[in-house]
């Protein structure tokens, strides 16, 4: 995607727990109690001649505090409970601590904001008040039409120094929705559902949407009608997001479909039938030659890499009903996973759990299972709920983004990896499908701070 402007000045760390390689906040356990954070307004430092930033600090502090919340293990206490002076300061020698432990506040956030006509400086702070040490300090430099990029990094930050993983605030979903009666375009939005974005305008079937590793590219499946003889296809586009350009990858007599980038990008995984079955094939983007790696009586469809980018996951019919199969890059070491239930489909690897999750027909309907990548453990994550199919991975493994009929429509959808807290992302949109999250964008560059 087209990088924002936005500079993240790196000033101090002080006993950073991320730098002692362990974290204060275990994620993806069951916890009985939401740690608790204070974020102070910020101060806003006034420039004889400049606009005021108190409403860029409040967009700032929303955005981050929103972005928090999103992962339910985080509250943050009302500001009508502080009692600090509004005089303190933001390091450890302008405020006391007592002030918020006393108040049950585990960790603070302070910070000030300085701006003039196009440019918006804001440091922040963070504190374990408890264990009385600075977690972070940073100086993030933007344009003044960023603040909102501020409040994703913001938050993107306190997770990583709390938690020691990545923060999602920055990455995106895309699907196919159906918008317009009988036309399926290809859709782009925030990761809470924000900022829905159509990026396709074909009048015709978009579908099976999948991000390149870095986020700048989308390829996605097409039904067309070749002008020479009249005859539909479905064929393999890819839409740029720094060129805001499309091309086509291939149109291969058949099936183009199921397109998954391969963990450094080099390849794309898709299913192809233009030597009569649908079977999984390797193509290159560049050279766009491709290296067939299934061969079954079966059809093999949906391609998903490993985290490694050393196999495949994938649904084949060889066995008679649709189950989920794995196997090496050439094809080979062929094992089947799944052997319950009457279809299972489209498989997606976790990035860091070691865990695949896919939708199975159960019960008259179907649910989204996890597994082990050897088909041990299988656990249900949906029941009751209508159709819930298309699981995919959030890039630091601790959501799944999916597609439900729960109420009529098909709608996108995000829970955690445990199937809780499960949270409803369009609307508006029509019947939406097959969403797939992208993975973290490149980090804004880095500046030490003028001295």
């Amino acid at each position: 995607m087209k990088t924002l402007l936005l500079v993240l000045a790196a000033c101090t760390w002080s006993s950073s727990v991320w730098a002692q390689g362990k974290a204060y906040i275990p994620v993806g356990q069951a916890k009985t109690k939401k740690t608790v954070i204070a974020y102070t307004d910020s101060k806003p430092m006034l420039i004889q001649g400049n606009p005021d930033p108190t409403d860029l600090a409040r967009t700032i502090r929303d955005t981050a505090m929103a972005d928090l919340t999103f992962m339910e293990i985080f509250k943050f206490m009302d500001r009508g409970a502080f009692i600090e002076d509004k005089s303190a300061g933001l390091t450890p020698d302008k405020f006391k601590l007592s002030d918020w432990t006393s108040i049950g506040a585990e960790f603070l956030v302070k910070s000030k904001i300085t701006r003039d006509a196009n440019t918006l400086t804001f440091e922040a702070y963070v504190y374990d008040t408890f264990g009385a040490k600075q977690l972070l300090a940073k100086k993030y430099v933007a344009t003044v039409i960023e603040a909102k990029i501020i409040g994703h990094s913001l938050a993107n930050d306190i997770v990583e120094v709390l938690t020691g993983l990545r923060g999602i605030f920055t990455t995106k979903i895309t699907m196919s929705c159906d918008r317009r009666s009988n036309v399926k375009e290809i859709y782009v939005m925030n990761f809470d559902g924000s900022e829905v974005k159509q990026i396709t305008s074909h009048r015709s079937i978009a579908l099976a949407p999948g991000w390149s590793p870095d986020s700048s590219k989308i390829a996605y499946s097409l039904f067309t009608k070749r002008r020479s003889n009249n005859i539909k296809n479905i064929d393999l586009y890819e839409y740029n997001f720094n060129t805001n350009t499309i091309r086509m990858l291939s149109n291969r007599q058949g099936i183009n479909s199921g397109a998954a980038y391969s963990p450094d990008g080099k390849r794309i995984a898709l299913t192809m039938s233009f030597l009569g079955n649908p079977e999984i094939f390797s193509f290159d983007p560049n050279d766009k030659t491709v290296t067939r790696l299934t061969k079954s009586l079966g059809e093999d469809v949906d391609p998903a890499w490993s985290p490694d980018g050393k196999e495949l996951a994938f649904v084949s019919t060889r066995s008679g009903k649709p189950m989920v199969f794995a196997m090496n890059l050439a094809g080979g070491n062929i094992r089947r996973l799944t052997f319950a239930g009457d279809y299972n489909a489209t498989p997606t690897w976790s990035p860091t759990n070691n865990k695949i999750a896919f939708a199975g027909w159960i019960d008259g309907m179907f649910d989204i299972f996890i597994m082990n990548p050897d088909g041990t453990n299988i656990e249900r994550l949906t029941k009751n709920q209508g159709n819930n199919e298309d699981p995919h991975f959030s890039p630091d493994g601790n959501f799944i983004t999916f597609s439900s009929n729960r109420t009529g429509e098909k709608n996108i959808y995000v829970m955690n990896v445990d199937g809780t807290f499960v949270k409803r992302l369009t609307y508006g949109l029509g019947n939406c499908v097959a969403p797939k999250w992208s993975q973290f964008p490149v980090k804004p560059r880095f500046a030490e701070p003028k001295k």
